[in-house]
């Protein structure tokens, strides 16, 4: 079997770690979703691989993806799902209509426009619209905190969510396949800033958080995802965020989960 990373950065740590395992019996080839001009078409292989795996969220890999699976190549994540999480308005609107306990999430377009006319009401975290590597995700507390950020952002597209209290902490939680993995780490709107990933015993979750994970998978079309929680008090959960095909790095079973997801992806495989 032939299997594909689509990446620029074939030797990270998890598709290293899965391309390690599933090389000795299968083919394992990497596709840099980068074009090689600013105008050019990445080019399409003659004869694509048998699954492929997603992990790039920029226009030119989604755009990759979408062709392959027209010519019939499975891809995990598929495009649309892809490109879903790439739009945090999109994500917010689907994941509140489905019922989930999604953070609530207004779109207000570029950032210095809506900062310089909206009254300030309320402590609020700001994030860049389209979710990428290097984007804005700031907390704001005062009318001076938000034109600070305007003035370093101030064409940026964003959307605006009401601060929730909680414990300072982010709950990491990713799933590969049916498998799901679980840190926890200082939030990046901490005083203190963010902190290195603590690996975290699903039996140390709140009860229900591991099922919600499935949940969001179920109403994403989500293989490999992440899911950002935050706990507002008691074990309630708050998604803040959704990610498609994560690093997942340092959790061990992470690499063997996505060899055998690949495997399983592949057209003509039981399920």
């Amino acid at each position: 079997m032939r299997i594909g990373l689509i990446t620029p950065e074939p030797g990270h740590p998890l598709l290293a770690g899965a391309a390690a395992l599933l090389a000795p019996e299968h083919v394992v080839e990497s596709l840099d979703p980068t074009p090689p001009g600013e105008a050019a078409p990445v080019p399409v292989p003659r004869r694509p691989a048998d699954v492929y795996l997603l992990k790039s969220g920029t226009p030119h890999a989604v755009g990759l993806a979408r062709e392959l699976e027209r010519r019939g190549a499975a891809v995990v994540n598929s495009a649309a799902a892809t490109a879903l999480c790439q739009d945090r308005t999109e994500m917010a609107g689907l994941a509140l209509r489905a019922g989930l306990p999604f953070a609530a999430t207004r779109t207000v377009g570029p950032l210095s426009a809506w900062a310089s006319a909206a009254p300030f009401t309320a402590p609020v975290v700001v994030k860049s619209r389209h979710n990428r590597k290097r984007d804005l995700v700031a907390r704001a507390d005062d009318a001076d905190a938000l034109r600070e950020l305007a003035r370093a952002w101030p064409r940026e597209p964003v959307v605006v969510q009401e601060y929730a209290p909680n414990n300072g902490w982010d709950h990491k939680l990713w799933a590969i396949g049916d498998q799901v993995f679980a840190a926890r780490r200082r939030s990046e709107l901490s005083p203190g800033g963010r902190g290195p990933n603590v690996p975290l015993a699903l039996d140390d979750l709140p009860s229900g958080w591991a099922g919600l994970v499935h949940e969001v998978g179920a109403v994403f079309a989500l293989d490999v995802y992440g899911v950002d929680i935050i706990d507002t008090g008691g074990g309630t959960p708050l998604i803040v965020d959704v990610n498609a095909f994560p690093g997942v790095r340092g959790q061990s079973g992470a690499p063997e989960a996505l060899a055998a997801l690949a495997l399983r992806r592949a057209p003509g495989r039981r399920p």
